[in-house]
């Protein structure tokens, strides 16, 4: 009779630690949900801003008489040391269990990301030299397709009807840049020289999503740490190698011989050639931290979805301060490839409520199944 009593009493105990834990549970889950949401609304809108003012403050320098490649590569890295304060406020998280990389790994992990950005970097500016912004910010938009074929392999993406349409979208929308280069009023650059641009911002695209992939494997594989400090790590370490690599090329091609001549001849002033670069590169590096950040906090696919939101901004904002043109066959592109884009964010919205239907499934089972336990 006695331990009947005490199993009863026992069972009344842990109904109300159950109880107990659930109200915790019921109060801390929303509070976490909205921190985690307010870091990625963050991390968007330095994506969306850093990016927008890059572009056009690059566009504005080649503009307005610059014209070293290997300094317009230079600035998307250079400005690294902006963030440095910041390793002083968020400290690396203390190791766990999990097999943590050595420092000879980081190091290589940091140099290869390194030469992939200068190498990506270096394409980039080939691009926005010889290409109009606004053809240049829908080439970019290919990203997403190359994207998808990288998470297929290396992030075990699946490809769905939505995804494969937009795919074909931004095919279509590229190839109809690459056919109809009349309509950029291009007539000062040589078509062998658009080409060049065209190809080089293509390659830029398909090694950003490679290098936007392969950060997601490193996060989850290789570096196996959760902290804004490993963001910061994965961002300052590779700018500083790809910074010196910058260095190497821009001593190397002798465009720093050019470079005193350059600001003198600048159309807006010495001052306002300096200011120029200088916002450059501190606009990348606020568009590179929202960009880590997405990473580690959901996917490369959804940052790169994030990156290309930008899309339609861009070359509006080009026809107004560049004189860009905007005839039929490029805003046809820039329809398509902007319904490529509600695509991908159509198809992560339906992964999101599939994601959650499963986790409140499975949650119910371990109600049920702890209900069902013999006291």
């Amino acid at each position: 009779m006695g331990n009947a009593q005490e199993l009863v009493q026992q069972k009344r105990e842990n109904e109300a630690s159950n109880r107990d834990i659930s109200r915790d549970d019921a109060i801390t889950k929303p509070i976490k949900n909205y921190t985690k949401w307010s870091r990625v609304s963050l991390y968007i809108v330095f994506i969306l801003a850093g990016q927008s003012s890059a572009t056009l403050l690059g566009k504005l320098y080649y503009d307005k008489g610059g014209n070293s490649k290997w300094m317009a590569t230079f600035v998307q890295s250079a400005g690294f040391p902006i963030l440095v304060p910041l390793m002083f406020f968020f400290q690396k998280p203390k190791k766990t269990s999990a097999v943590n990389s050595s420092l000879a790994n980081l190091f290589l992990l940091y140099l290869f990301f390194g030469i992939i950005l200068t190498g990506d970097n270096l394409m980039y500016s080939y691009g926005l030299l010889y290409l109009p912004v606004s053809t240049y910010s829908l080439l970019c938009a290919t990203q997403l397709a190359f994207n998808a074929l990288f998470s297929f392999f290396l992030n075990s993406q699946k490809f769905t009807a939505l995804i494969s349409n937009s795919l074909v979208l931004l095919t279509i929308s590229a190839s109809l840049l690459a056919v109809h280069s009349e309509s950029d009023g291009t007539t000062e650059i040589s078509k062998g020289k658009y080409a060049i641009g065209f190809l080089c911002t293509i390659g830029a695209s398909a090694t950003y999503s490679l290098y936007l992939s392969l950060l997601e494997v490193s996060f989850k594989k290789l570096i196996k740490m959760e902290s804004f400090r490993v963001v910061l790590d994965m961002q300052i370490y590779p700018s500083f190698v790809a910074t010196c690599g910058c260095v190497v090329g821009l001593f190397a091609s002798k465009e720093w011989e050019n470079l005193g001549a350059e600001m003198e001849e600048y159309k807006l002033g010495g001052v306002s050639y300096i200011m120029t670069l200088v916002w450059i590169a501190i606009s990348w590096q606020i568009a590179s931290v929202g960009l880590l950040g997405l990473i580690f906090e959901v996917s490369s696919l959804f940052t790169n979805v994030i990156g290309t939101l930008g899309l339609p901004v861009v070359p509006v904002l080009s026809v107004i301060f560049f004189n860009d043109k905007m005839d039929g066959i490029k805003v046809i592109a820039l329809l398509l490839a902007i319904w490529g884009f509600l695509s991908y964010v159509y198809q992560h919205y339906l992964d999101d409520i599939k994601s959650k239907k499963a986790s409140s499934s499975g949650h119910g089972n371990e109600v049920l199944s702890s209900s069902l336990e013999p006291c």
